[in-house]
Formats: C-alpha cells, sequence, structure tokens
C-alpha cells in the first residue's frame, strides 16, 4: 500500500493525501478524516525519509565515535542521544574504530543519506577534512579538543589543567617517581595531557624522566602491558598516571598479578571518572570529565545549528566544560570525602 492507492481509495488526488499527511489543517475535515480512516484500515506507514526530503529535513543526525567499546565515547553518546530524543530525531551512530579511511566513509554515507547534522566526537580527520563537510552546508559540531579553532562549534576540557592537577595530587602524596601511560588516541588530547605531566614535574623540580613516558593503546589491555614495563625497570615509579581510567584498570590488574599492593607500594589515578571507576577496589582516583554535559552541549550547539538560530554574535562557539579531581583510596586517600569536591 502506497500513496497512491490511498488516494485512489479514497477518490481523491494524490496531491490532497500528501497534504493530509503534511499539512492536515490544509485539508477539509470529512476528506480528512475519511483519508485517515483508510491509512488506519490498511495500516499504511508513510515513508518519512522521502517525506523529509521534500522538506529538506530527515530528522537525522549522525554520532561519529572514535571506538564503541570505550565507556567514555558511549556516556557523550548517552548526552547526544538524550537531547535528540527530546528533538524526535533518530540518531545513526558510527564507530571508527580510530580508522580515518573507515571515519571518511561514514561521514560520506551521512551525506548521501542527508542527515541534518554530524556529532563528530574526537575525530580523526584534518581541518580540510572537516571544512569540505562544512562546505556542503551540513552543520558540524567537535566534541574534543582540536589543534584548529574558529572552524566550528567545540565542546572539550582543558586537557593539560586537568592531567596538571592529577599530578600535582600525587606530588601532594609525597611521590617522586611518577610515570605516565598515555594512549594513541585521540592524539592532541593525549598530548596535552602529558605537557601537564610535564608541567607538574618541573613545577616541583623534578626532572622529566623520559624512561617513565610510554604510549600504550587506550585500553585496560595497553595499561597492563605498560605496567609490566614498569615493573621491568630497575627502579620503577612509585606513581602512575594513566590518561584514562581503562589504562588504569589496566595499571590495577597488573599489580594486583605481581603482588604490588595499590596505593601502599604505588599510586594510581586515571583520567575520565567513567562508572566502573567508582567499582573498582580500591577505588579509583581520577580525574571527572563531564561526559554526559559534553554529549549534552554538543547536541544542543548542533540543533541551534540545524535550527538556524543565531548565536549571540561572539562568532563561533567554542565551549570548554570544567574537569575535576575524583580523590579516591588508589592514591593512599583513606577517606571518601574527596568524591564530594
Amino acid at each position: 500500500m502506497n500513496i497512491r492507492h490511498i488516494a485512489k481509495e479514497a477518490g481523491v488526488s494524490v496531491a490532497t493525501v500528501s497534504r493530509v499527511l503534511n499539512h492536515p489543517e490544509s485539508v477539509a475535515p470529512a476528506t480528512r478524516e475519511k483519508i485517515e480512516r483508510i491509512m488506519a484500515e490498511t495500516e499504511y506507514i508513510p515513508n518519512w525519509f522521502a517525506r523529509g526530503l521534500n522538506f529538506n529535513k530527515t530528522a537525522t543526525i549522525g554520532l561519529v565515535i572514535p571506538h564503541i567499546l570505550n565507556s567514555e565515547n558511549m556516556e557523550i553518546v548517552k548526552g547526544a542521544e538524550d537531547v535528540a530524543h527530546q528533538k524526535d530525531y533518530t540518531s545513526l551512530l558510527c564507530n571508527v574504530e580510530n580508522d580515518v579511511a573507515k571515519e571518511k566513509k561514514y561521514i560520506d554515507n551521512l551525506i548521501k543519506r542527508r542527515v541534518d547534522g554530524i556529532l563528530l566526537i574526537s575525530s580523526l580527520l584534518s581541518e580540510k577534512d572537516i571544512l569540505n563537510i562544512v562546505d556542503q552546508g551540513i552543520p558540524v559540531v567537535h566534541i574534543g579538543e582540536v589543534t584548529w579553532e574558529n572552524k566550528l562549534p567545540v565542546v572539550s576540557i582543558d586537557s593539560k589543567d586537568a592531567a596538571y592537577k592529577a599530578t600535582r595530587h600525587l606530588l601532594e602524596c609525597e611521590k617522586k617517581r611518577i610515570g605516565v601511560l598515555y594512549g594513541t588516541t585521540p592524539a592532541v588530547e593525549n598530548g596535552r595531557k602529558v605537557k601537564g605531566y610535564e608541567k607538574a614535574l618541573k613545577e616541583a623540580k623534578i626532572s622529566v624522566n623520559d624512561s617513565y613516558k610510554i604510549q600504550v593503546e587506550d585500553n585496560i589491555e595497553g595499561g597492563y602491558l605498560g605496567a609490566r614495563k614498569f615493573l621491568d625497570m630497575s627502579e620503577p615509579p612509585d606513581a602512575i598516571f594513566a590518561t584514562s581510567d581503562l589504562i588504569a584498570f589496566g595499571v590495577m590488574d597488573a599489580m594486583k598479578d605481581n603482588r604490588i599492593s595499590v596505593p601502599d607500594q604505588v599510586s594510581v589515578v586515571g583520567f575520565g571518572n567513567i562508572r566502573m571507576s567508582n567499582l573498582v577496589e580500591p577505588k579509583l582516583t581520577t580525574i571527572e570529565k563531564p561526559l554526559h554535559k559534553m554529549g549534552v552541549v554538543g547536541a544542543r550547539l548542533l540543533f541551534d545549528l540545524i535550527e538556524g538560530k543565531e548565536d549571540d554574535g561572539s562568532g563561533m562557539k567554542n565551549i570548554q566544560l570544567q574537569s575535576k579531581l575524583k580523590i579516591r583510596k588508589s592514591c593512599g586517600h583513606k577517606e571518601r570525602i574527596g568524591e564530594m569536591f
């Protein structure tokens, strides 16, 4: 059953049926009720995608994420989805698995599907690739730090400052040999986290030991293998700053397997404050990244663009949200009062 069959059954034109679907107030009540009754009896389902094309809207957005197995990404997606649901929009989730070629292919498919906007999370695309999307008239918002500015709206935190605070906390816990395990992606954010770590050490007049800086895969396995490399050293670190909670979990697992006490022998700090960080034992001291809020704010910016709302005249919107240190037991904190600050 299609719109032509409905028109024939009701004895009206296809245009009249179309007006009932799109502008029912413009059709005489008796005619409208007759057409709606036939639709109900035949269980007719309109082709909303085709209908959307007629209005240059499809009520869909693309959510492009680095990896679906990373809990940080999924908490951001949850925030964005909450906003999309309120707007009665459908979200198309694209998992690029940290592969720039795959991300480009997904973007191309989203454009062909006429999505109304695209939300990029820690994108691997170059500035040129980003501008190519924008030049096609598709609203784009990026969540995560970037090297280019004022090209499109960006929602982020100050990763360098957050890493500085995490390292400072370890120094305040009287740790001197602090190692860092940093992930491969997203490269910009991890690079800034390492800079923050180095800044804290230099301020404390502690030399930066390059052997204490190890790049690992941003997952539990990466953290485990990185921690094992530290343990093989003649003088291993007495504290480890991990640039993600997943890496930190791997560190804690490696310490457990080697019968090394956290925090009595080695302190551990993570980054992200994903849900599991408060469930592991000892509970993980970590940087709280406002993941859900980042998704909400990013989606709201995207819908402002989709709906053509004017900005406040200040130019491109770059919103930097606040992170904070959640002090728990993995650094030797005996109480949990630090979680409230």
